[in-house]
């Protein structure tokens, strides 16, 4: 603040002018917007700093960077792709030795030492709105930040690190404002184009299943109960975004990605009364089995739900509410699974694979359930035992070794990080899943396809094979539900286009890969613009 004086000599007080800092997110290409991104761009920019993404691989990514001259380079870090990114930071650095590198995501907050990395400044645990605009107005202003919370701080003479403790959950969200979609869609505008556009409603879950991120994030990163945990944006707060973005953006079809659509029975009433009137586009959600009820299943499909997923996980009763903790029965899954049917709803399943002490015969059970559901879309994942996972801890105590996590998959879906006598049975037998839900015929053959080792590379073809034509066929609802009609949306003929493509693309990035650089960055934007209708953040074809 500075003083000033007015023609009578009376004095005033005046704001000086805050320096205005520039954010520079760094993304790697994902098969769907990243929302995290926005939520943090719209507390940034609210803060009158000013944000820009940069997705790689991208030919131009170093000159870009140089361009924009941030004051401060952050990335979103899952498990997986920790050092890839620590490697582009490292690159960062090198053209920018001043910046400030923040790290955030899943990965940093389970695992914060994380900041003994090379290059990394600051992590950040937890949710960061707050905690970011904090740090910046202490760069701005050329004060120490070393005891914001929720941030582990790096001296970057000494290497000492200030670990500090995370603050109070947001409990308002429709506080937050609307996430700012325009700095990822900005950056790359396969996302705006993409007529498939996330939306969440919620942050949060009551459950407290040992495999997810919620028990640990809930318990161990805020020490919070349900309630402050699991929180839910109003009906008016999520319209209103879903109307600007359809006001300014390409829009057709909703992906929800909230944990359990179904979470609340009063919000969901009225969200299913007033969407239809006031938005009209067809959508898709998750539900909790045991919290379904047929009340539910007809309101969302009078609302425009074509696809709802349910979390099966496990069928055997030990695995599924003793391990993981799903706190649901055989009952609950099958009911809840004939209601979606019944409605003329698509039908999706989550499982996972490779639970501590499964047998094998427990994992093909899952797949004879997945068949009695008659489950249109299966989805299976292998287990990762996480950071702070009590999964996790389930598994060490019970003798089986765990990869390091840098040895640790980016794709979920295709290995097991868990070390025991049938990993590579429960391996194919992974491939094989979706594949035999669809064919039920090919149940009984399972015990012994699954036996031979060196099937493993030949299954995952048929995976991927199958995979693709699971996500052509959802295309084909998407594109009835939007009212498209023609050859271009038959299952067969965009399964084909879609593998030709992609068969292309693999030979493409092969031939130029260290010669030209501006092919595989083509290749990449094209590659994810072909998975934009794909299940979860996972691409089938990688």
């Amino acid at each position: 603040m500075a003083l000033a004086h007015t023609p009578d000599d009376t004095t005033v007080i005046t704001q000086t002018p805050k320096k205005s800092l520039r954010v520079l997110f760094i993304e790697e290409y994902l098969p769907q917007e990243m929302l995290g991104i926005m939520w943090l761009s719209r507390a940034i920019k609210d803060a009158g700093h000013q944000t820009k993404a940069l997705f790689v691989p991208d030919r131009d990514w170093v000159q870009k960077l140089k361009e924009y001259n941030p004051d401060v380079v952050a990335y979103s870090v899952m498990t997986g792709m920790h050092l890839y990114l620590a490697e582009i930071n490292q690159r960062v650095k090198r053209e920018l030795p001043g910046v400030l590198s923040v790290f955030g995501g899943p990965h940093p907050t389970f695992s914060p030492e994380y900041i003994e990395t090379d290059g990394i400044d600051v992590v950040c645990r937890g949710e960061g709105e707050q905690a970011i605009v904090e740090l910046l107005e202490r760069v701005a202003e050329g004060r120490d930040f070393s005891d914001v919370q929720n941030l582990w701080v790096k001296d970057t003479k000494s290497g000492e690190i200030a670990k500090n403790p995370v603050r109070p959950l947001v409990q308002n969200l429709d506080e937050l404002g609307q996430p700012d979609r325009e700095v990822v869609y900005d950056a790359a505008p396969i996302y705006a184009d993409c007529d498939r556009k996330v939306f969440v409603t919620q942050r949060g879950c009551p459950m407290n299943c040992s495999f997810c991120f919620h028990h640990a994030w809930k318990k161990k990163v805020y020490s919070a109960n349900n309630k402050e945990y699991t929180r839910k944006r109003s009906v008016d707060h999520i319209l209103e975004e879903i109307k600007q973005v359809r006001a300014k953006y390409n829009l057709k079809f909703l992906h929800f990605v909230d944990d359990i659509f179904n979470l609340k029975s009063s919000w969901l009433e009225e969200f299913c009364e007033r969407y239809p009137k006031e938005i009209g586009l067809p959508f898709d959600v998750i539900l909790m089995a045991n919290l379904t009820t047929e009340r539910h299943i007809e309101l969302l499909r009078k609302a425009g739900c074509v696809y709802a997923r349910i979390a099966i996980e496990a069928a055997n009763d030990h695995v599924r509410n003793t391990l993981f903790r799903k706190n649901t029965t055989r009952q609950q899954l099958v009911q809840a699974s004939g209601w979606i049917t019944k409605h003329g709803i698509r039908l999706g399943s989550l499982n996972i694979l490779g639970a501590p002490g499964a047998t094998i015969e427990d994992e093909l059970d899952t797949v004879r359930l997945n068949v009695e559901c008659k489950v249109d879309h299966p989805m299976v994942s292998l287990m990762q035992p996480y950071p702070m996972f009590d999964i996790t801890d389930t598994t060490t105590q019970m003798g089986y070794a765990v990869s390091s996590l840098d040895q640790f998959p980016v794709n979920f879906r295709r290995s097991l990080p868990v070390e025991s006598d049938q990993k590579r049975q429960i391996e194919n037998l992974h491939k094989l899943f979706p594949i035999a839900v669809r064919n039920p015929w090919l149940v009984k053959y399972l015990p012994k396809l699954i036996k031979p080792r060196w099937m493993y590379r030949p299954y995952l073809v048929l995976f991927m094979l199958h995979a693709e034509y699971l996500v052509a066929e959802q295309a084909g609802l998407y594109a009835r539900a939007q009212g498209l009609k023609g050859p271009r949306y038959w299952t067969w003929v965009d399964f084909t286009y879609r593998l030709a493509t992609k068969g292309v693309l693999r030979t493409y990035q092969a031939m130029f890969k260290g010669l030209e650089r501006r092919f595989t960055q083509r290749a990449e934007t094209l590659r994810v613009s072909l998975q934009m209708g794909d299940e979860r953040v996972v691409a089938h074809m990688d």
